[in-house]
């Protein structure tokens, strides 16, 4: 393997995020693609002539495209040289979000996502595999958290200016995008140092999937991430007859994005410190709960009670859904160190395929008469499933570590 070290990556006297600010910045407008659709479902549907759930399909159709096409794309581009990679990825991105705002109707806004997630799927594994490559393990976990810590950072600040913006036009925002990640991608281009990896084919990226432990751990991401989005997608619906103002919804995706970033920042520092899977089932366990706890209040509590239990409800699954990215990816890495790369790419895929699931079976579940409360109950059911195989994986990966 060739390399090229980023000076100040890690020197004598600790850790330096200086290499990766740029990367935390495509992240950044990752986030705000992934987020700010969430929020404006009905005007994104009365413009385009479509139903509210038919609209929350726009975030679906990213999430299946990038899951089907992450391995494919990267085992294309695994020889290339990782600067060029994530800037063309990021470019493709670009181009998909412009497409999205400027789309005159559905079908062209659903090939402006398809085309974004393409660049969308190809930069995740990019920017992952590129920090793992350039820190030590020691350090993997902060190092993942600050990058990750762009999407969070999107959710805290970007998806509120965003919205902000969007109630004049739901494609504003879109052109936002466009224009954090054109910033991100010519600080790539000018700061980035390059780096070289070595190459494979997808018969070697699909491989660890033959250890069944190893696809029961990504099958645990896609859980967590359908849970999450078969109640995110449709926030709005289930908090909006509690909160009518445009500008409480707003207030309330920036605390679920502050909530994001807490759960990141805090669980990337406990990582480094405790077992992964400890701080992993500590936080599944906290989000099955905060899902009942949170179906039962809205569902029956007095209306005043009910708004408030509503915040704490999606206020602690923020905490949760941004705590879990890190604890998860540096467990599956330990599963297969000497493929951690590619397991990681492959965790992209579980992540975009539980996007798209819970965005897809929300919008079924809405579609077939359920209630937007009720959405929390059908992220329950995901969740205890997914606690379950959780607990079964670590269960394996035990024997597996003593024999």
């Amino acid at each position: 393997m060739t390399q090229t070290r980023a000076a100040g990556a890690v020197d004598g006297h600790g850790f330096s995020y200086r290499p990766f600010i740029w990367l935390a910045v495509a992240t950044f407008s990752m986030g705000i693609d992934g987020y700010v659709l969430a929020g404006l479902l009905p005007q994104i549907a009365g413009d385009l002539s479509v139903t509210a759930a038919a609209a929350g399909q726009l975030m679906s159709v990213f999430a299946f495209t990038a899951a089907l096409a992450g391995p494919v794309l990267g085992t294309l581009t695994s020889r290339w040289e990782r600067r060029t990679t994530i800037a063309l990825a990021l470019a493709v991105f670009v181009l998909g979000n412009l497409i999205v705002g400027i789309a005159t109707n559905y079908p062209i806004a659903l090939g402006g996502r398809v085309i974004a997630a393409l660049g969308g799927c190809l930069l995740n594994a990019a920017v992952t595999g590129y920090v793992i490559a350039l820190t030590p393990p020691e350090h993997h976990g902060k190092a993942l958290s600050f990058v990750l810590g762009g999407w969070m950072t999107a959710t805290a600040l970007g998806v509120p200016i965003g919205l902000v913006i969007g109630q004049s036009s739901w494609r504003f925002p879109m052109i936002m995008v466009a224009v954090v990640g054109t910033i991100a991608l010519v600080g790539i281009l000018l700061r980035l140092p390059r780096l070289h990896l070595p190459g494979g084919t997808l018969v070697d990226r699909l491989r660890p999937l033959k250890q069944p432990r190893l696809l029961a751990g990504l099958l645990v991401t896609t859980g967590i991430l359908c849970s999450s989005y078969t109640c995110f997608t449709y926030a709005t619906l289930i908090l909006g007859p509690h909160f009518h103002a445009h500008w409480a919804i707003i207030l309330i995706m920036f605390g679920y994005g502050v909530s994001s970033m807490a759960g990141n920042a805090i669980t990337g520092r406990l990582v480094d410190r405790f077992s992964a899977i400890r701080v992993l089932t500590v936080v599944l366990i906290g989000l099955l709960l905060n899902s009942i706890l949170g179906m039962v209040a809205l569902m029956f509590a007095p209306a005043v009670v009910a708004a408030v239990w509503g915040l704490v409800w999606f206020f602690s699954a923020g905490v949760g859904n941004g705590g879990g990215a890190v604890p998860q990816q540096a467990r599956l890495a330990t599963m297969a160190p000497e493929s951690a790369t590619i397991v990681i790419a492959l965790n992209g895929s579980a992540i975009s395929l539980g996007s798209a699931l819970g965005s897809a079976l929300g919008g079924v579940a809405l579609t077939a008469g359920a209630s937007p409360d009720g959405l929390l109950g059908v992220a329950g059911v995901i969740l205890a499933i997914t606690v379950t195989l959780h607990l079964l994986v670590t269960r394996a990966s035990r024997r597996a570590a003593a024999a």
